[in-house]
């Protein structure tokens, strides 16, 4: 599985996995069902329900395209609105755990977003799909034209590193913090924290952690730190901590 390094605000990179080519079509395929599902409920409710067929027959042809374009918009503008709403995924995206991130490390805004909805026109639905999928097949990070031209990518968030490989446990009844100054940190420093946390235990990486170790001094500006500490035990220390004082896994 290919992989992409993103540097994030914190200047830390994470390597993320890019989407497959798989997942990205059945993420569509989701999302077409659910465009199906609205088709089919606007149809009964304007055309069974409110006779609507009726009215439109008393109205001349350019009348008639614009009331069905009113009717089909959110169908057409459903991708864009998702991603701009829900930070770079739809539902599709959501139920595969996928999402839409900017390669420079920098948050996806409308103009991304916009970008990638105004390519889906020659990506997608002007030869059915062949344009994006090559496209996909032949670029570095699985990009289909609308990715290059907005300088974004689809990841997986799911994280193949499983609990056994991380320090997240459920805390005891008596753990006892060390650090309260982690209450300094945000959640977003924490996640970055955690996920390089757990890639580096994977590869056995010490100057990863190290890295991260001396980064996690510096913002909460511990300079002694008790001998016993190494650097993995001192990071997962960090992450229990956070857990303890906030109450939230992450």
């Amino acid at each position: 599985m290919s992989l992409i390094a993103i540097n994030t605000s914190q200047n830390v990179n994470i390597n993320f996995n890019i989407a497959s080519i798989g997942v990205r079509i059945l993420a569509f395929g989701i999302d077409m069902l659910i465009k199906a599902a609205y088709l089919l409920v606007a149809y009964l409710l304007f055309f069974r329900v409110f006779n609507l067929g009726l009215y439109l027959d008393q109205l001349d042809t350019w009348s008639v395209m614009a009331v069905i374009i009113l009717i089909t918009m959110p169908i057409h503008i459903y991708t864009l609105v998702c991603e701009s709403l829900m930070e770079g995924q739809t539902f599709g995206k959501k139920m595969t755990k996928i999402k839409v991130v900017k390669i420079d490390g920098f948050q996806a805004g409308f103009g991304d977003y916009l970008i990638r909805w105004f390519f889906r026109l020659i990506d997608v639905f002007s030869n059915s799909g062949v344009v994006g999928l090559i496209t996909m097949i032949i670029s570095k990070n699985n990009q289909r034209l609308g990715g290059i031209a907005s300088g974004t990518a689809v990841i997986l968030l799911k994280n193949p590193v499983t609990i056994s490989h991380t320090i997240l446990e459920n805390l005891s009844a008596d753990y006892i913090p060390v650090f309260p100054q982690v209450i300094a940190l945000t959640d977003n420093d924490v996640r970055i924290i955690k996920e390089n946390y757990q890639k580096a235990l994977v590869t056995n990486d010490k100057e990863i952690l190290s890295k991260l170790s001396t980064k996690i001094k510096g913002i909460l500006k511990l300079e002694l730190l008790p001998n016993q500490f190494t650097d993995r035990q001192f990071i997962g220390v960090i992450i229990k901590d956070y857990n303890f004082y906030t109450g939230k896994e992450v």
